[in-house]
């Protein structure tokens, strides 16, 4: 009798039980997903009327999103056996502060968390999220080395972990993340060699700025799809290598504030893709000219060659640049006269030509009359700044003089060019 007894009441209860699965919506292993997510915040950091404060977990999630209990934070898609699975975490930027709890979310494809105040450890259990396409962990306050694990989400095309406090080097695992289109890992404190990222053919934006990385520049480092890289603000030494052009695609170079020195290479002037090319704060020392007229067929809108030690008569072939509209060459040591092709395509340009709304050439040792065609130039019209050098006369009837004075003339004297 007492078989029959605990047998039926086993039938029973697991009756009821597929009974209530039956009822709900959401998969139970993405509840308990979403539940220690949010066990793992600071209940004191989860503010009235942000998502997390509606999340009530006394009812079915997927069933009640967009509801007064679950207004926001995630995505529900009906996937397999009848459960909806959570596809999405998307959380406000509330403020939340804690650490990142995740346990095993199948079927997620995109976890955002940025903009938030979350500290500790990025955890090894991301590496659980097969699916994820986008993670964007950025403006915390993560500490700790880049897990490694984070190499084997084979399906990841954009992956945002700037604006934190992470230390270590770039794991060698990341070049397995070969769907990887954007990889921001800007403001934290990285350290170690450039890396190696070349296998990455699908990778078109990469930003390792403001970090502590060291090396030399070397374009055979990354893929030859690359369009925008921003490695300013860190420790590269080193001459510019020669095979620039390789990165056949690139449209957007910013290696400003490090330490490289030597040559800026004229192959930079004839990229066929190149649009903004950003060397300032570092220690060039020359210009190479071009030899020949390709540099009328390149795409450079902007050029920022400043706070270098440059020196030489000012580059003249810019102003035939068809499409350059911003240049500056501000405190170098550039020396002679300013070209009048400047003032041309400052005042006049050439048809199909853009002309120069942005010419900084202060703090350089230019010498000799202001070109007659930027006398005219009325405030507002166009941004040129001529302090700080030796000209004949600059007078603050000109706005092009305000900000500064010119040099004295003890200092232009003393000064000594060196000829290329």
């Amino acid at each position: 009798m007492k078989v029959q007894f605990f047998l039926h009441l086993f039938l029973a209860l697991f009756f009821m039980f597929f009974v209530l699965l039956a009822q709900c919506k959401t998969h139970p292993t993405d509840i308990q997903g979403l539940q220690h997510l949010k066990n793992g915040i600071n209940p004191n950091s989860i503010s009235s009327g942000s998502c997390l404060s509606s999340w009530s977990f006394s009812i079915d999630p997927c069933d009640n999103i967009f509801s007064d209990r679950f207004t926001c934070g995630f995505r529900c898609d009906l996937i397999v056996s009848g459960f909806y699975r959570v596809t999405e975490i998307s959380l406000d930027q509330a403020g939340y502060s804690g650490s990142l709890y995740m346990t095993n979310l199948p079927h997620l494809e995109v976890l955002d968390m940025s903009y938030n105040s979350l500290s500790g450890l990025i955890p090894h259990s991301l590496s659980n999220l097969t699916r994820l396409r986008r993670l964007s962990l950025s403006k915390n306050s993560f500490t700790g080395k880049i897990p490694s694990s984070i190499g084997s989400l084979l399906r990841l095309q954009e992956l945002f972990l700037d604006n934190n406090n992470l230390t270590g080097s770039i794991p060698r695992s990341f070049n397995g993340l070969v769907n990887l289109n954007r990889l921001e890992l800007q403001h934290n404190n990285i350290t170690g060699d450039l890396p190696v990222l070349y296998q990455l053919r699908n990778l078109f934006f990469l930003d390792l700025s403001d970090n502590r990385i060291t090396g030399n520049f070397f374009p055979s480092r990354f893929s030859k799809s690359i369009i925008e890289l921003s490695l300013r603000n860190n420790y590269l030494r080193g001459e510019f290598p020669l095979n620039v052009g390789e990165l056949k695609f690139l449209q957007v170079l910013d290696l400003s504030h490090n330490l490289l020195s030597g040559i800026i290479l004229s192959v930079l002037f004839s990229h066929s893709s190149l649009q903004q090319l950003t060397l300032s704060y570092n220690n060039f020392t020359l210009l190479q000219m071009p030899k020949d007229l390709s540099y009328r067929n390149n795409k450079l809108i902007a050029i920022d060659l400043s706070y270098n030690n440059l020196h030489g008569f000012l580059p003249a072939f810019m102003a035939s640049m068809p499409n350059l509209s911003a240049l500056n060459l501000e405190h170098n040591k550039f020396s002679g006269m300013i070209p009048t092709q400047y003032a041309v395509k400052v005042v006049v340009p050439r048809n199909n030509t853009s002309s120069f709304e942005r010419l900084l050439l202060g703090g350089n040792y230019l010498f000799g009359p202001i070109p007659g065609p930027l006398l005219g130039l009325k405030p507002g019209s166009v941004n040129v700044s001529l302090v700080d050098n030796c000209l004949y006369i600059c007078p603050n009837t000109l706005y092009i003089c305000h900000g500064g004075n010119q040099k004295s003339f003890l200092d232009c004297k003393k000064f000594r060019p060196m000829i290329p």
